[in-house]
């Protein structure tokens, strides 16, 4: 499932090829994805201004309003010669000129949505909590926040209305470097290891973000990777293996309805 560093990845991957470009065709091949597509034929002959990112949804913006598209479980984005014939699953495109920018979603969870207000007041935005990677996710944001929750530190940092786009993969790995066992309760955990938490789950991000570098040129094949990508991940999916740094036994058990791994000796 694509997380914030695939989707990240897929808006450096697509910016430079539609930004200033002007639409030339809209086309609907499936138009229920979890919602149904509105009407976009007034898009045509609109230039791209920008693509931007809030959490897991990429943000097309126009002289007149914003696309907004969320890749699901399963979508990804490709940018690719116009002449190229759309395969299966290939439910939705913006053309500009000589090249088209393809939606493909197997499981049709995602969404493509058009709003004429500012994108932050629309309803599936407004009320999520800050960037991970920004100034406003600190120390002393997420201490406060802990300190009003009687919930798993794993739970707090994976609910977008406290911090947007800590997804089960990242916030396992971010609670192991931190030493910190994901079913602790949020209110019991001292200032400095929340601080900690902070720096770690920036540093996993960006670890992931930069890895995704890699898969910058997938954006414009075909038989491409769907714009994410496998992760060098320690404690994730390994449960039953050993430790990577104390050999202890990593367990695994369900956590907020997600499974949680982590290391009983190395994580308190």
């Amino acid at each position: 499932m694509p997380e914030l560093p695939e989707v990240e990845t897929s808006r450096r991957g697509i910016a430079p090829h539609v930004v200033s470009r002007q639409v030339t065709g809209v086309v609907v091949r499936q138009p229920r994805l979890r919602w149904p597509i509105p009407p976009l034929d007034h898009l045509l002959g609109q230039a791209v201004q920008g693509v931007d990112r809030r959490a897991k949804y990429l943000l097309i913006h126009f002289d007149h309003g914003t696309l907004i598209l969320h890749l699901g479980m399963s979508g990804s984005l490709r940018v690719l010669d116009a002449r190229s014939a759309p395969r299966p699953h290939d439910h939705f495109e913006l053309q500009f000129d000589h090249l088209t920018l393809r939606l493909r979603d197997p499981r049709r969870f995602g969404a493509v949505l058009w709003t004429s207000d500012p994108p932050e007041q629309h309803a599936l935005l407004c009320q999520l909590g800050p960037e991970p990677l920004s100034p406003e996710f600190d120390t002393d944001y997420l201490y406060a926040q802990a300190q009003r929750r009687r919930v798993a530190i794993k739970q707090l940092i994976m609910d977008s209305k406290v911090v947007v786009g800590v997804g089960n993969i990242y916030a396992t790995e971010a609670l192991f470097q931190a030493g910190i066992h994901p079913a602790r309760r949020c209110d019991r955990i001292s200032r400095r290891r929340i601080g900690d938490l902070v720096e770690r789950i920036k540093a996993v991000l960006e670890a992931a973000i930069a890895q995704g570098g890699t898969t910058l040129r997938d954006f414009q094949q075909q038989d491409g990777r769907p714009g994410y990508f496998a992760q060098a991940l320690h404690i994730y999916g390994r449960a039953g293996e050993r430790c990577p740094r104390c050999g202890s036994t990593i367990k695994a058990r369900p956590i907020g309805q997600r499974t949680s791994a982590w290391c009983p000796h190395c994580q308190r």
